[in-house]
């Protein structure tokens, strides 16, 4: 008779400590959830973010509220996602930056793994080797031999150090062993206007930025990064198919939260944004950016964010590469 009791009362205590969790699955989202983004509004990062928010918002029955935080390079968004509750209420949308090449080459004050519970990837872009219009090559061997031929005579531009922009290139050099001299500029948009006037002679800018110079001719594509050739530059090879495997630098965006998060929560932002993201209107939408959408389950983004951070550690190790917080 005791026993009983004991195994009743024991599966009382049971159902009272799980009904929470079942609750919280049951019941989420029952308000809005805040959707950090570690940049300033305008640009294409916001605007990614804005896109899918708006859709995600929908299929979960809850407005994501968009909260900017540009601090730091994105440093005091990740701060502010990982000590936020982690009851997905508090989500952010972590990039190549924050959680690939940041950790990599600066000293932060944030574990983009431990520290975070990743969501799912959203999309990526490539990048492409892009050069001035004036510069002999019209392949990527032709341009190597260039630069080989003129030793410490051809410059690159970044959108600054540790950029993805500037990783790409040292990937690129320590692949080739050609030497080119390092320009890092504050964004993207300065660095491209210097290989336009002549003033560098190549970088490797993310394809968005880089489509309008390409389209009009003052800058010519020699191949682009990722596994497949994209579909806004179809007769431009990938880096893969012109020698270089591997080479599959991309640009990326993904939402995480908070380390700890319920599995059951996760799930379902998982699943809803995976339906967002199959949307055929929301391809066009992100086709803008030149961001092709890239579902993954939690356990494969979080299998990527670490693979990106071991690839690029590596690389700033390599071509050393330390700056400063």
């Amino acid at each position: 008779m005791q026993r009983r009791q004991l195994l009743l009362t024991a599966s009382a205590v049971s159902a009272t400590i799980a009904m929470p969790r079942f609750a919280i699955a049951q019941d989420f989202p029952s308000k809005p959830i805040r959707y950090i983004v570690p940049v300033a509004a305008g640009g294409g990062n916001d605007m990614i973010a804005r896109v899918v928010a708006e859709r995600w918002g929908r299929a979960l029955g809850q407005p994501f509220v968009i909260d900017n935080q540009s601090g730091g390079g994105g440093v005091v968004a990740c701060q502010n996602t990982a000590r936020a509750a982690a009851d997905g209420y508090t989500l952010m949308q972590g990039y190549v930056a924050t959680h690939g090449t940041t950790p990599a080459t600066r000293r932060v004050s944030y574990n983009a793994i431990k520290d975070f519970t990743p969501i799912g990837m959203i999309g990526a872009t490539p990048n492409v080797l892009a050069i001035n219009a004036d510069v002999p090559a019209k392949t990527v061997a032709e341009f190597v031999d260039y630069v080989k031929r003129n030793p410490g005579k051809v410059s690159y531009g970044s959108a600054g150090a540790g950029s993805l922009t500037h990783m790409t290139m040292e990937l690129f050099k320590q692949e080739t062993g050609v030497v080119m001299v390092h320009v890092p500029y504050r964004g993207i948009a300065p660095a491209i206007n210097d290989v336009l006037g002549g003033q560098t002679q190549a970088m490797f800018p993310g394809l968005a930025a880089a489509l309008p110079h390409l389209r009009s001719g003052r800058m010519r594509a020699l191949a682009v990064t990722g596994s497949k050739r994209s579909a806004q530059l179809k007769d431009v090879p990938t880096m893969d198919e012109v020698g270089f495997k591997g080479f599959d630098a991309m640009q990326w965006y993904g939402s995480v939260g908070p380390a700890g998060m319920p599995a059951d929560v996760v799930r379902r932002l998982n699943e809803t944004q995976v339906a967002v993201l199959k949307a055929p209107d929301l391809a066009e939408k992100l086709a803008s950016e030149a961001v092709e959408p890239w579902p993954m389950t939690p356990d494969q983004f979080g299998k990527y964010i670490g693979s990106e951070i071991a690839r690029w550690t590596a690389l700033a190790k390599a071509r050393n590469i330390q700056l400063d917080e």
